[in-house]
């Protein structure tokens, strides 16, 4: 007989994205389990199934039908990790948000060791794979690099953001949209939004089923997110900072270019036509009053983004008030 399903909200959701993964589900459900009714809090799984083809979405379905703290979310199509992410937490209901991989590579005991870090005042608690169990070189030294370029980029020095497992408050993920490769950098918008961010090492096995659905190429992604990530954070609110800078600069070197010429026809003698000065004076002025354009459409837009739908510009952590004589 199926178990009757919970209406009440638990403490804790463990979200966890699977495409092609049939061979892991069964005992990472179990890990789980045992995990959570260890730690005694109230709880609950999102599993996503990311348009799997390998029949992971009839077990994670009979999985449901029997374990009430189980809910299923299914794709149509493969959309990719970030996206699958995304699912687990619009779906979660926990005051604490944890996510993981579905490869059984990430180790459910660890999350009790993430709660007790939470408890310690932290808004997030990233899991870092220090002895991780992957390809040296195809995995582990590209990740190296990544981390420690992102880390600079970003100001937000953890040893591992590629480690999905990980502990939020579910304030942190509130109005947060993940794009690409960004899941990610989630550590990174908690930050900068005034967030409390530790890192935990965490055990990381070996993949026993299934293979890996990255490769290097995931690298190029990573980098390219972050340059958008930098961009968002610091200008999407003064976009003519960046284009109209941009413009500046290319309106400058334009004068130069043209000055350069002008002296060379002066003072050597040198025709116009015989050298490429005036040309890439045009060009270069031509392009500085475009991106100066551009950076004042990105404005309206801007506006229109935030007026339209009422989004404040800023975000708000506590309000203290005293109280008035009239109502004391």
């Amino acid at each position: 007989m199926d178990a009757p399903r919970t209406h009440t909200n638990p403490r804790i959701t463990i979200t966890v994205p699977v495409y092609n993964e049939r061979d892991n589900i069964t005992p990472l459900h179990e890990k789980i389990r045992t995990a959570m009714v260890e730690l005694g809090h109230p709880w609950e799984l999102v599993l996503v199934d990311d348009g799997s083809r390998d029949g992971s979405s009839d077990l994670l379905d009979e999985i449901a039908t029997r374990d009430p703290h189980v809910t299923v979310v299914h794709f149509p199509r493969n959309y990719g990790q970030t996206a699958a992410m995304m699912a687990g937490m619009d779906h979660a209901r926990g005051d604490i948000i944890v996510p993981m991989d579905g490869d059984l590579q990430n180790d459910p005991a660890d999350i009790g060791r993430l709660l007790d870090k939470l408890d310690e005042g932290f808004d997030v608690v990233s899991g870092w794979r220090k002895d991780r169990q992957d390809n040296a070189i195809k995995r582990n030294l590209p990740s190296r690099l990544a981390n420690t370029l992102i880390s600079r980029v970003s100001g937000v020095h953890l040893h591992d953001y590629g480690c999905s497992l990980k502990a939020y408050r579910r304030e942190i993920l509130d109005g947060v949209k993940l794009y690409g490769e960004m899941h990610r950098f989630v550590p990174i918008y908690a930050a900068w939004n005034g967030a409390r961010v530790a890192e935990i090492p965490v055990q990381h096995h070996p993949r026993i089923h299934g293979e890996s659905k990255y490769g290097l190429e995931r690298v190029i992604k990573v980098v390219l997110d972050l340059m958008v990530v930098k961009f968002l954070f610091r200008y999407a609110s003064k976009p003519i900072y960046v284009f109209g800078g941009f413009g500046v600069l290319s309106i400058l070197f334009a004068l130069m270019a043209g000055f350069l010429a002008i002296g060379l026809k002066i003072f050597a003698g040198t025709s116009l036509i015989q050298t490429p000065l005036p040309l890439l004076s045009v060009f270069l002025g031509a392009i500085g009053v475009l991106s100066i354009l551009m950076g004042l459409l990105a404005e309206m837009l801007n506006r229109t983004y935030h007026e339209s739908q009422s989004k404040p510009v800023y975000r708000v952590a506590r309000v203290v008030r005293m109280q008035s004589a009239e109502t004391a």
